[in-house]
């Protein structure tokens, strides 16, 4: 009898210890590798609807630097949260060129439109880089008509070193880096490379 109570406390513990470790695998992996995140508005559209679910690569920014095409979540700057520029001069035809000091608690989600020492001017929401406009057929019409806020900066920005330039898909409908300014690589948390919910949409980005 006392062999069968051994025995029993005994598989309990084991039962603790494998969801305790199980359990902190999860917690780990969500910290430090792969990290779920829903969408949170429009900003995105058509590439991901809001209330989508994606996977995002912690890991894979730390080694390497974001691409242009890139989808990324990251921390945007503070002035993000009342449509703040860094550069207080900057004419009302040009995008911000600089973000404000510090990063804001919230994440947001939007696509690598430009990297450190490009040059960009945005015409009718398509992103002109380096002289050259972006190959963009994920991009919403929601800036055929350029009298849209922020659909046309014609005059050209430099983005500064170890900065990203973010816009998102939907671009008549994005609250982006053109308000307030590239994103420095700190804030970047990592590129969202999967979506798995919902089930009609699960694929790779």
């Amino acid at each position: 009898m006392k062999t069968k109570q051994r025995s029993a406390g005994g598989s309990l513990v084991e039962l603790v210890v494998i969801v305790a470790v199980a359990l902190g695998l999860a917690l780990a992996i969500q910290q430090f590798l792969v990290k779920p995140y829903r969408i949170p508005s429009e900003s995105m559209v058509p590439t991901l609807e809001v209330g989508q679910r994606v996977l995002v690569n912690r890991i894979g920014h730390r080694f390497a630097d974001p691409k242009v095409g890139d989808i990324v979540v990251f921390h945007p700057p503070v002035g993000s949260e009342t449509d703040a520029c860094g550069n207080a001069n900057r004419p009302d035809t040009a995008a911000c060129d600089r973000p404000t000091e510090g990063e804001a608690d919230v994440n947001f989600i939007k696509r690598v439109v430009a990297g450190p020492g490009d040059t960009i001017r945005i015409e009718g929401g398509h992103v002109i880089r380096n002289g050259k406009r972006e190959k963009d057929p994920y991009i919403s019409n929601t800036c055929a008509s350029s009298s849209e806020r922020g659909c046309t900066l014609t005059t050209p920005i430099r983005i500064p070193p170890d900065h990203w330039f973010m816009m998102g898909d939907n671009r008549g409908e994005s609250d982006d880096s053109r308000f307030w300014g590239p994103v420095p690589r700190d804030s970047i948390i990592g590129g969202a490379f999967a979506t798995y919910w919902p089930p009609n949409r699960i694929g790779l980005l």
